[in-house]
């Protein structure tokens, strides 16, 4: 059902899918769906804000599901239970913001509310827009008992920031150089013909705990918010580093028993980190240690790895670097580590990836802890969705089957279709 602005429905089922749609095209602005929790028209806390870097609500009433390009429409999507909505939320806000321009570069805007079950349509709004850099669609509300659906159409010009800031959130501010302290008085001044002794300042009272803030650009992935669009957290262009570090659990030579198996832990662990890629013009290959294949910055495949890290330290671990100015060249990249020697197995290691944008916030998460006798690991999936670089927390560990190689194991999970060599380094 087309819906004008200010109309309003009764919404026929609890379980509902919103999707915010556009259709894509060259210098189009992003378009990012999320939702706000409302008691008296403000969020109880920042928590009641769901959206692209916090995405599922403690209750289970809001999910953020992320972005699809298909069919010539990019649709990013919300799942609403309505009737895991806490009792004393009236409001449940729904809003988009454009990324690099305003709505009215947008093609194709529209929300639609879709029953979850089945698919079909509840609801349809086209909102007109000019220069909105943020808008409020729609909104459900309680009403005598039951949920209704209405076309807000409401816009801002302040962006994600200021839509939220309006409902009460507290937005994460970049921090500013401290203002230098005034000159001192030249010794040679003239002093005032009267002067006033003031008592010495009362001690300073300790400043209370700020509230916590919603950050726009700190993004650490989950099971439960596995991705992140690179261009979100300003990641377009200059180099990305990727770095792997990793700390043993136990540090000794010798043999130990898990899950019962038998597990070498060695203190000369040699974890490579590695990549598979696949280029816009669909050319294949692999950046690894192993047979020199080091890759380049600044030719195809414009990834490089540093070196051969044994020591898995923060400020060192495995590193590869990926060339953000060609992203138009790639089609998608796979992170992977392998077990060189010293382990087999990733069980009692403790990892952790983070992809660092020259320009950008950076993005990390943790690996799971290892359960199954794996010598290989896909850490993350980089696509390019609609021009834009979306990373893919994997966290998989992979078990090779006897005499199959962990890039050949990779390979067949991922679909690349590389034809693999014995290597050494």
């Amino acid at each position: 059902m087309s819906m004008a602005k200010g109309t309003n429905l009764q919404v026929p089922t609890t379980a509902l899918r919103v999707e915010l749609s556009r259709r894509p095209g060259p210098g189009v602005p992003d378009a990012d769906a999320s939702a706000l929790l409302l008691v008296d028209g403000k969020v109880r806390d920042d928590t009641d804000f769901v959206f692209y870097n916090q995405p599922a609500h403690s209750s289970g009433a809001v999910r953020h599901e992320g972005k699809r390009d298909a069919g010539g429409q990019v649709t990013d999507t919300l799942l609403v239970d309505l009737a895991r909505v806490e009792g004393e939320v009236q409001r449940v806000v729904i809003a988009a913001s454009a990324d690099g321009g305003t709505f009215g570069q947008v093609p194709g805007l529209a929300i639609r509310v879709l029953d979850a079950r089945d698919g079909a349509e509840v609801a349809r709004f086209d909102p007109a827009a000019t220069v909105e850099t943020a808008f409020v669609l729609g909104e459900f509300y309680r009403r005598q008992g039951a949920w209704k659906f209405r076309a807000v159409g409401q816009g801002y010009d302040s962006g994600l920031e200021g839509l939220a800031t309006d409902y009460g959130i507290t937005v994460d501010e970049p921090q500013h150089a401290a203002q230098p302290p005034a000159p001192a008085a030249r010794p040679d001044a003239p002093v005032p013909a009267t002067a006033t002794v003031l008592a010495p300042p009362a001690p300073p009272v300790p400043p209370s705990a700020p509230p916590a803030a919603v950050s726009l650009s700190k993004v650490t992935l989950t099971k439960q918010a596995p991705s992140v669009s690179l261009a979100k957290q300003g990641g377009t262009s200059g180099a990305m580093r990727v770095n792997l570090n990793w700390k043993m659990r136990k540090q000794f030579s010798g043999w130990g028993s898990k899950l019962g198996r038998s597990i070498a832990l060695h203190a000369d662990l040699d974890l490579d980190l590695c990549a598979l890629y696949e280029l816009s013009d669909g050319s294949k290959g692999v950046v690894q240690a192993l047979g020199n294949a080091f890759g380049s910055l600044h030719r195809p495949p414009y990834i490089h790895l540093d070196g051969d890290d044994r020591t898995g330290a923060v400020d060192t671990g495995e590193n590869l670097t990926v060339n953000l100015d060609q992203s138009q060249k790639f089609r998608r990249i796979l992170i992977f580590v392998t077990i060189y020697e010293g382990a087999r197995s990733f069980a009692d290691l403790h990892a952790t990836v983070t992809l660092q944008p020259q320009h950008g916030a950076p993005v990390e998460f943790s690996l799971d802890e290892c359960t199954v006798p794996s010598t290989v690991c896909a850490l993350a999936l980089i696509t390019n969705t609609a021009g834009d670089l979306v990373v893919q927390r994997e966290a998989r560990y992979l078990v090779p089957d006897r005499g199959v190689s962990p890039q050949r194991t990779i390979d067949r999970a991922y679909g690349w279709g590389m034809n693999w060599t014995p290597g050494r380094k």
